[in-house]
Order: C-alpha cells, then structure tokens, then sequence
C-alpha cells in the first residue's frame, strides 16, 4: 500500500511544490524591486483571484473522485464523459468571469483597503492574469481527470515545465524588459495557456485509446449532470468558505498596515509551501479511495486510511523541525527589507504551529473527495468557519494580529477535527 501510496503522492507534491514555490519567486522578484508596495499588491491581487478560483476547485476535486470511481469500475465511456462535462462548465464559468472582469475588481476593491498606488499596482496585475482563466479552469478539469485516472506523472511534467516557463519569463521581462509588475502578470499568463495546450495535447497522445468514447450525447443525458453538480455544489460552498477565510486574513492584515500586510503575507508562504507538500498525500487518497470505492475493496480502503495518517504525522514532524530552525533564512529568500524581517520575528512562532494544526484536515479532504462524500467535507469547513470568526472577533481587539493568527491556527485544528468525527459517523456504511 505504501508503493501506491508514494507513486501518486511524490509525482503530486512535486507538481504541488512548484506551485508555492512559483508564488515565492513572484513574490522574491517584485520583493527585490524599488518598493515595499509591490508585496501587497502581489498579495491582494493574489488573494482576488484565489477567490475567484478556489471557489471552482470542485472542478478538480469533483473530477478526480467521478473519475477515480470510474476508473475502479473499468466504465471506459463515464470516464471520458466526466471530463467533458468538467470542461463544460469550466469554460462556461471562464467565459463569465471573463464578460464581468471589471465589475468583479471593483467588488473586490470594496471589501479590501488599499491606497490609491497600491489599487493601481493591483489592477495592473489583474486585468493582465484575468485573461488565463479558461486556461486555468480548463486545467483544474484536466489535472483531476488525470488524478482521478491514477497517473500523476503527467501533470507533475506539465507542472514543472510549466512553472519553469512562467519564471523564465517573469525574469526576463521584469529584469530584461523593465516591465516590473507587469512582466510577473504576463508570465504567467502565457504559462497557463502553455500548461493548457500541453495537457490537450498529451491526453490525445496518452489516452487516444479513449478518443472513440467522445461525443457530444453527454449534453443530451442531462440526468447524468445532477450527481455531478450535487457533489460540486457542496465543494463549492466547500471552498467558498476557505476562500472566504483566506481573503478576510488578508483584509484584515491590511488593516494592521503594509508591513503587517507584507509580514502575514510572507508567513503565509510557509503554510502554503507545507499545504501543497500535504496536498501530494491527499491527492493519493483521492485517486486511491474512488479506486477503491468503485471496486468497492473496504479491506483496502481501511488499510490506505492508515497508512495515509503515519505519512502525514511524519510530514509534520519534518515541517515543524524545519520552520524551527530556518524560517529566517526561508524569508530573507523572499525579501531584503529590513522593515519586514524585524516586523517578523513577533509572528514566526506561527509557523511552528501550521503543520501539526493543519495535516489532518488535508487528509480527509482527500479521502472525502474520493468517497465523494461532500457533504461531510463542506459541513466541517462550516464548522471551522464559524470558529474562526469567533475567535478573530474575541481576539484581535486585545492581542491583535497575533490574535488573527490565533483564529487562523484554531480554524485549521477545528477542520481536521470536525471531519474525524463526521467520518466516524459513515464508515460504517463504507463496511469499516
């Protein structure tokens, strides 16, 4: 089980790696360049479009765990007919985002403070990268089809060439063109449509074996639609809520200030880099439950559960020796301003606490998506929601932006807690 385990979670988390990394060096390059103002506005224009995005991440999630049930039981023609539909809608949702750019920035710029400079900073970012979001929907249909299929080589090869483009360009046309924050916004565009185009390409090569199964009759089954939009519909609110804690953090750290705002930021990295390490496991067990799942092997099942909990306390130990030891060098690798190394060193003991807070709730993600059990998954994110808030509201008025980590640290632990006991109450019907 660890050999199946590890051959879909080490090609994951080296396509998951480089995504946090990719955010670094953005954040490094603009870090470098002649104002502390350029951090913020990679952050917030950051924090607009993973609201923008992250909300349809049930277009990966709900793939790969429709995928992977398909894949367990040899259904050749679901399997085709699941990435049809995801691609569907995925253009469809690009296509609005799209027609209501302008108005979705100017929402944004109402529930987020920012100066004048900085608005501009930002909107130059944005009206750049907002036209690579059929490029990225496309791809989070294609990444959970390929997931879902048990073969997570290929988006670690798209991934890595992909990335590796996107920050050749941003090197050569922020430092080679001078074209400073618009040189990061078009290097990554250009990136995601690579990304795109060579996923197209590679599953026609790779699985041209499943060409014949294509057709336009999944439009017409629209009963086949209703399961895929139940279990999407509940990872929507899913990931509605997360984009929705996220977003707030980082409103609420620029009410503190732009040091505040570029601290939190940088501290923010760290998690992200641990999150996307434990997303690698988690995609296994996405791929790995449906798998199973379909071929309906609880013996399996219960063993993967296992085996997937040792991995992740051993992760955590790794990651809390490591922010223990060398947070400082990790964020004198992202900025030179002394301002915002000082400002750190009230706030790096928050790092310690990301990993052992957060592993679990990465874990059941994973499986419930693979059980395609959303609803468990979307009502314990509610649940961590709700302390969140309540402990920010509690907190911050007397310890401040420690009191905002507090919340954030808690609302982490409460996830991987609420999913523990939601599991507990359906196993039972999975024969566990």
């Amino acid at each position: 089980m660890n050999k199946k385990i590890l051959r879909l979670a080490i090609p994951n988390i080296i396509t998951n790696i480089t995504v946090p990394l990719l955010g670094m060096v953005d954040t490094a390059i603009v870090g470098h360049l002649d104002s502390e103002l350029y951090i913020g506005a990679i952050a917030i224009a950051t924090m607009i479009f993973n609201f923008l995005y992250w909300n349809f991440s049930f277009l990966r999630m709900g793939t790969s765990g429709f995928t992977a049930q398909a894949y367990g039981s040899a259904e050749k023609q679901e399997q085709v007919n699941v990435l049809l539909r995801s691609l569907t809608v995925a253009f469809s949702i690009a296509a609005v985002i799209l027609l209501f750019q302008v108005l979705l920035l100017r929402i944004a710029f109402y529930f987020v403070e920012a100066g004048p400079e900085m608005q501009q900073y930002v909107a130059t970012y944005y009206y750049i990268y907002i036209w690579a979001a059929p490029a990225i929907l496309g791809m989070f249909a294609l990444s959970g089809w390929f997931i879902g299929m048990q073969d997570a080589r290929t988006p670690m090869y798209i991934s890595i060439l992909t990335n590796l483009l996107n920050i050749g360009l941003s090197l050569f046309f922020v430092y080679g063109l001078g074209m400073k924050i618009r040189g990061v916004a078009l290097g990554s565009v250009l990136s995601q449509w690579f990304a795109f185009v060579l996923s197209v390409f590679i599953w026609k090569r790779k699985y041209g074996v499943l060409k014949s199964y294509l057709s336009s009759g999944y439009l017409r089954d629209l009963s086949a639609f209703k399961p895929f939009f139940r279990v999407n519909r509940d990872i929507f609110f899913r990931s509605l809520a997360l984009v929705f804690v996220t977003t707030f953090f980082t409103s609420a750290s620029a009410r503190n200030g732009e040091i505040i705002l570029a601290v939190n930021s940088l501290l923010l990295q760290l998690f992200i880099l641990f999150s996307y390490m434990m997303d690698g496991f988690a995609f296994a067990a996405e791929a790995l439950t449906g798998r199973y799942v379909g071929a309906k092997r609880p013996d399996r099942l219960r063993i993967l559960i296992r085996r997937l909990f040792l991995w992740g306390i051993g992760l955590t130990v790794l990651f809390t020796l490591v922010y223990a030891f060398f947070a400082e060098d990790i964020l004198r690798l992202l900025t030179d301003k002394p301002a915002i190394l000082v400002a750190s060193e009230d706030y790096r003991i928050w790092a310690l606490l990301f990993p052992v807070a957060g592993f679990a709730a990465f874990l059941w993600d994973g499986i419930f998506i693979g059980m395609t059990a959303s609803r468990q998954m979307r009502n314990s994110m509610f649940v961590a929601v709700l302390l969140f808030f309540i402990l920010y509201y509690t907190l911050s008025p007397w310890f401040g932006n420690n009191g905002l980590w507090l919340a954030f640290i808690s609302y982490l632990a409460m996830r991987g807690i609420a999913q523990t006991f939601l599991f507990s109450r359906i196993k039972t019907r999975l024969s566990l």
